[in-house]
């Protein structure tokens, strides 16, 4: 019984943390060094077995559940801010790569196998971020051509500058329209979700009915303990249109899964 209540406050301290951290850094942007610690440490949390047999035990519980959902919220949150201010740096010229960043790079690159994308594809990234590392490593390893979605103006700026700054800027584009407003969404041969993007199944909704009905579409989410940094894929009936292929792959980040219009795979 001990070890739950130890648990439950691992969570509460995370998050704690974590918040605080972020709120330091609009005053003191050198926090963003702790911050970085922080959020490492939390990719280290999700990853440990002790941690992850401790989840199975208690996730159940509506503390736990509570707890999880402001320590994910806060770790999003976070995230972000520190995306942007990487993205920052490289315009500077300065390099500073946190553990996340780092291990998003070697995810990203096992993914691409099992999409099949290649030089004729047009890949459509939803919820790419500041920090356009899927973006830069789909084009350099693929030659694809890429859109970049995401809500936040800012982020669409920050990482226009980014690939500007590559050598792949010509492949490579940022948008912040709606899916459905954009040409390239039924042009796209792949689409990719980002695991920070929390309403998959609206997403998946208007995808539906905006995108190509041949195009593969994979989605980033967290399962289990990996729920504490990335949004769940929820159980729900619309999956059921779908056929749907988990990716195995090294990424201790989140969870992959590929899904298809079951029409289309049916020969219909």
């Amino acid at each position: 019984m001990l070890e739950k209540y130890e648990f439950i406050l691992a969570l509460k301290l995370l998050e704690f943390e974590i918040r605080q951290m972020t709120k330091y850094t609009n005053v003191f942007p050198s926090c963003f060094a702790l911050l970085k610690n922080k959020l490492d440490f939390l990719c280290e949390f999700i990853n440990d077995d002790e941690n992850v047999q401790k989840w199975q035990s208690w996730n159940q519980l509506d503390e736990v559940q509570e707890h999880a959902r402001n320590l994910r919220e806060t770790a999003v949150q976070a995230l972000c801010e520190l995306e942007k201010y990487q993205s920052r740096l490289i315009h500077k010229h300065e390099k500073q790569i946190s553990h996340y960043i780092d291990q998003l790079s070697n995810s990203v690159q096992a993914e691409l196998a099992s999409l099949q994308v290649d030089h004729q594809s047009k890949v459509l990234f939803v919820g790419s971020g500041a920090f356009p590392l899927s973006a830069l490593t789909i084009a350099q390893e693929t030659g694809a051509e890429v859109l970049g979605v995401d809500i936040d103006k800012e982020a669409v700026l920050l990482a226009e500058q980014a690939a500007a700054m590559s050598d792949f800027g010509s492949k490579i584009g940022f948008s912040h329209q709606k899916l459905k407003q954009l040409a390239f969404t039924k042009e796209a041969t792949h689409i990719i979700v980002a695991s920070l993007v929390e309403n998959k199944l609206e997403v998946l909704e208007e995808l539906k009915h905006a995108a190509n009905s041949r195009s593969k579409i994979m989605m980033r989410y967290g399962s289990g303990l990996k729920s504490l940094f990335n949004y769940p894929l929820p159980q729900d009936k619309e999956l059921s249109e779908w056929t749907q292929s988990h990716v195995h792959t090294s990424s201790q980040l989140y969870d992959t899964i590929i899904l298809e219009r079951a029409m289309q795979m049916k020969g219909v």
